[in-house]
């Protein structure tokens, strides 16, 4: 019987998918499309924090493999956002269209044992003390839980009954899949001159993706895009339309500012576009989705073998306000982008580059974009150190933490008695002496921190789930 149904195979649902297979949990993926993976798909950046989660799943640098790193992001004009100076084995970002993530993770899901049914489009949701039963226009399906990870239109948030409250922010934006006569200068593009601008980035394989926009000519989503229109805009913005020629394709759409007010109603849960959608300035989008699967799939697993029900509570403590600050940055960066008036565009460039020249700024900047700044608010009386994100330290015997996280474990720093949890924690001496004991979640944040043994099963209890006996069955 399935145990966990998650509705959308984009990014942030695959990752979910694959995190619950690889911890015994079986869990089918229903997605509403055929099995064909797109390749209009709007995302083409990977942030520095993603790709920690990627690692700990080995699949960080066969990603890379298929993109581009960049160690800096220009937001416009002259200013620069520097990630080499990020505290991360990736102090980076990787362009490559979200088709290469969505395939990645496909993969893993299928091989850890996800079931994957398509033309599976949801059409009803109830849900009741044991469990949620979904129905499709193919068929009914039942399990514990339900994960809405269907997009910006979900089905489950509105089965559920959740607002989305926002609005657009741009409307009309115009995507076309082009070939260009004169390759850009830098391989991720993007400016904005008040009343246009534009983005351009390549695929990788002969074609280049070009966002752009004209406050000139806000159209209606359906309305006809001919490629001159496309190149106009490009030209305002970027100063060239780098011989733009044979579209593949034209469209528009626009881009909305919107959270849901909460992330679970009883036995559901949204991630992803379903929970929250954003502007697209920063490439954060598709990253902040794949940190709520990331945070969300372990949970459940371990609500699965008898954690308390607190635990599932502490997604939405700990996703909503990432998603509303979000939010909150990328539209900053938009509104600051399209600043109409020429002076105003020199004082921006004047300003930007003078507040990242201060390091406390810059480093908060690169933190807040790339996701390595995010930290979760610890409990009352916690260690300092719970909630904040785990660095990638070398462990006794030459391993990294975030190698020692394959296979969806918590793990332990220190010298300590797991007895009962050894299926799911992994004891990893640190290189070096200490005394105190550090439990990483699988998501590479950290769930206790101290020296007490009672403390830590309290603990272990409380985020893995009840030990097991010597039979193999959790104790009660």
């Amino acid at each position: 019987m399935t145990e966990v149904i998650v509705v959308g195979a984009g990014p942030t649902g695959l990752l979910l998918a694959g995190d619950l297979a690889e911890a015994g949990v079986a869990v089918t993926v229903l997605e509403r499309r055929d099995g064909e993976i797109s390749n209009l798909s709007r995302a083409f950046v990977v942030h520095a924090r993603t790709l920690e989660q990627l690692d700990a799943r080995g699949l960080a640098e066969a990603l890379t493999d298929t993109g581009t790193v960049l160690d800096g992001l220009r937001l416009f004009g002259r200013v620069r956002v520097d990630l080499s100076m990020l505290p991360s084995r990736f102090p980076h970002l990787v362009v490559t269209p979200q088709y290469n993530v969505e395939r990645l993770l496909l993969e893993r899901a299928l091989q850890a044992g996800a079931e994957v049914v398509h033309n599976a489009e949801v059409v009803g949701l109830s849900q009741d003390g044991t469990g949620v039963t979904v129905t499709t226009d193919g068929g009914t399906y039942r399990a514990a839980y339900v994960v809405g990870a269907d997009g910006l239109h979900s089905a489950v948030r509105r089965l559920v009954g959740l607002p989305f409250p926002g609005r657009s922010v741009l409307r009309s934006i115009m995507l076309a899949d082009v070939k260009v006569a004169r390759e850009p200068d830098q391989v991720l593009t993007a400016d904005a001159v008040g009343d246009a601008f534009a983005f351009i980035a390549p695929f990788g394989d002969g074609y280049h993706r070009v966002f752009a926009w004209d406050r000139r000519r806000i159209l209606p989503d359906d309305a006809p895009l001919a490629l001159d229109e496309v190149r106009e805009a490009t030209r305002r913005a970027l100063g060239d339309d780098f011989g733009m020629h044979d579209p593949r394709w034209l469209s528009r759409f626009h881009s909305d500012e919107r959270q849901a007010p909460r992330y679970r109603v009883g036995r559901v849960f949204l991630a992803g576009d379903a929970a929250h959608v954003h502007s697209p300035a920063g490439g954060m989008g598709m990253n902040t989705g794949l940190q709520d699967a990331a945070n969300l799939g372990w949970k459940l697993a371990a609500a699965l073998r008898g954690a308390p029900d607190a635990l599932l509570d502490g997604y939405q403590d700990e996703r909503h306000p990432v998603g509303r600050s979000v939010l909150h940055t990328s539209g900053a960066i938009v509104r600051v982008a399209l600043v109409r008036s020429s002076v105003g565009r020199v004082l921006r460039g004047l300003l930007g580059q003078g507040a990242l020249a201060v390091p406390a700024i810059r480093a908060r900047a690169a933190g807040r974009i790339s996701g390595v700044g995010f930290a979760y608010r610890a409990p009352a009386g916690a260690h300092r150190l719970v909630g904040t994100r785990a660095p990638d330290v070398r462990l006794a015997g030459g391993v990294r933490l975030y190698e020692a996280l394959r296979g969806g474990r918590f793990v332990l720093v220190g010298d300590a008695d797991v007895t009962g949890w050894e299926d799911r924690v992994r004891v990893a001496g640190p290189a070096g002496p200490g005394g105190l004991a550090v439990l990483v979640r699988p998501d590479g944040h950290v769930g206790w921190a101290g020296t007490d043994a009672a403390g830590l099963r309290r603990a272990l209890t409380a985020l893995a789930g009840a030990p097991m006996s010597r039979s193999g069955v959790p104790h009660a």
